[in-house]
């Protein structure tokens, strides 16, 4: 009697301690996440790309205008995972070890994942993805000694930290026809015929849904990391993909960018009073540009493989609905950085990201040469910033930067038996840091202070949970730094600087001016001096390095 009596007591303890809207039973959850894809891409933030399971997800849940990922794939990736400032979980550039504890190019073990987090408090967790948070990738390195392959660690690989299934990639970019570093839980595999590598994590994911909605074991919750490399380069997409939007880039990409602007403030996600950021001046405009047949294929192709990148995700909300999950699965979307401007070029050096072969032997493509179409596995192309300023849409400039194009995602919450929010649509200001400290809350799980021995950092972030019950809450100021690009943002006002070609910092009002068009740095000189330092005591404080000094 004495124990059924503290169970009861523990059941009500633990209920008591849960938010109501989630006591009776934790969520699923699903983080999914785009690869170089624009600001304005997908039509609830209005683009022209067919994305109805993306709008339906949108449409249902909340869209959050005014999120914030780390402007590049590593850095987004080590913060979205950890709750911290990428240099603090070890990846403050890419994954080159740059001898520095912030710039290790590996996820240190003073930080916990996501899935690490959750597996500890009774989760079962899978990965279908990019991975890309660590520097060990040398396995697949056909001119490495064995002996040289030994000592690459997987100490940083998925079920290394945390996730009980993975399939995907380790490595951050290669062919979607046949990908390096594809891997199935610890070890290397070779894509079959007929693959496509955006259609396999769709395929892998859902799978794995599948066998944990059907599984009878145990009724544990679930959660998932599906990272998509999709829409990242090359320009790989499938024919009956790329005919949908056979003619539709004709007119070419200022009047794209006009037709975006005009969908964006009809749609209330930007105010009216704003204006479209200035075109990158090395840009031609449509009229001069030559070849418009192949620049119009470019984002025929970058608008394909966002559709099957949709396509899948339908597949993933089918997966849910046939297992009775989706009403108690909280599912994010969002964008690790914002359209890419890189041309890729024939003469990159041989690697696992720019191969030289096909897999059948014959050489690759490589780079922007008007003379082929781009789509098939034989080329190897990008669509440029061009293309990438219409993405962005109405920001200025492209990942890797700290100007709204190159930080600023749509991020798109849907939990149906748990969010609460009348609007579907928030201003409210977030970054990926907020994204762990929302899922251990809702979780209902514990972020640990030691994990195997390591005394862990505290996540930075705050929970959006405030947002899905209808109500506002502060958010701390935020900073970012990415290869010398620097940027702060407190409450309206954000301090930025572009490493190249070396300007000076700027300062803008983002309520009022969020196209950063008016550098306010002269009007305002004790708001910039104020927050230059804030900033550097936030650069400081997370071991950012000032790569710019001699």
């Amino acid at each position: 009697m004495k124990q059924i009596a503290s169970i009861l007591l523990t059941c009500l303890f633990n209920v008591w301690l849960l938010p109501e809207v989630w006591a009776q039973k934790r969520p699923n959850i699903l983080l999914i996440m785009a690869d170089d894809m624009g600001y304005s891409d997908m039509g609830s933030f209005g683009g022209e790309i067919s994305t109805p399971n993306l709008d339906r997800l949108a449409e249902g849940g909340i869209k959050f205008t005014q999120f914030y990922n780390a402007a590049r794939c590593c850095p987004t990736r080590a913060s979205l995972l950890t709750g911290l400032y990428p240099h603090q979980a070890g990846i403050g550039g890419m994954t080159n070890d740059r001898g520095v504890a912030s710039y290790r190019g590996d996820l240190n073990k003073q930080c916990v994942t996501v899935a690490e987090t959750l597996k500890e408090s009774g989760y079962r967790t899978f990965m279908s993805g990019k991975w890309h948070v660590t520097k060990h990738v040398d396995f697949w390195r056909t001119w490495l000694t064995e002996d040289q392959k030994i000592r690459t660690s997987k100490d940083n690989w998925p079920l290394q930290r945390g996730f009980e299934e993975f399939f995907g990639t380790i490595h951050g970019a290669g062919s979607y026809y046949n990908p390096a570093t594809l891997t199935r839980n610890n070890t290397p595999i070779t894509a079959g015929e007929n693959f496509y590598y955006t259609d396999a994590i769709s395929e892998h994911a859902s799978e794995f849904i599948r066998n944990l909605g059907d599984a009878e074991e145990d009724d544990k919750p679930f959660f998932g990391y599906i990272a998509y490399t999709a829409p990242h380069w090359p320009l790989h997409a499938l024919p009956e993909d790329i005919k949908k939007y056979k003619g539709r880039y004709d007119q070419g990409w200022d009047k794209v960018r006009e037709e975006r602007m005009a969908r964006m403030t009809a749609m209330g996600l930007i105010p009216p009073e704003w204006k479209l950021s200035d075109r990158d001046p090395d840009n031609l405009s449509w009229e001069a540009t030559e070849d418009k047949e192949w620049w119009a294929a470019c984002m025929e192709v970058y608008a394909a493989m966002v559709d099957r990148m949709d396509q899948g995700i339908g597949k993933i909300i089918q997966s849910l609905e046939a297992t009775g999950q989706l009403d108690n699965t909280l599912i994010f979307f969002l964008q690790d950085n914002g359209g890419c401007h890189e041309v890729l070029t024939d003469n990159w050096p041989r690697s696992l990201h720019f191969p030289a072969f096909q897999r059948d032997g014959s050489p690759l493509l490589r780079g922007n040469d008007v003379s082929q179409m781009p789509g098939p596995e034989s080329t190897y192309m990008s669509y440029a910033s061009e293309w990438a300023n219409v993405s962005n849409t109405p920001f200025r400039l492209y990942k890797h930067y700290i100007h709204e194009g190159g930080i600023a995602t749509p991020l798109i919450a849907y939990w149906p038996e748990g969010i609460q929010q009348a609007s579907r649509t928030t201003d409210q200001l977030g970054h990926i840091i907020d994204i762990m400290p929302t899922i251990v809350e809702v979780a209902g799980a514990s972020y640990p202070e030691e994990y195997k021995g390591e005394n862990i950092q505290a996540m930075e972030g705050q929970s959006l949970v405030p947002v899905f019950r209808n109500q506002r809450f502060d958010h701390q100021a935020i900073g970012w730094e990415h290869e010398g690009n620097r940027g702060f943002r407190d409450g309206k006002w954000k301090l930025v600087e572009r490493r190249n070609p070396g300007l000076a910092w700027e300062l803008y009002d983002m309520e009022n001016d969020r196209t950063e068009q008016n550098n306010l740095v002269e009007a305002y000189p004790e708001v910039a001096q104020s927050m230059i330092q804030k900033y550097q005591t936030w650069a400081d404080r997370v071991g950012v390095v000032d790569w710019r000094k001699p």
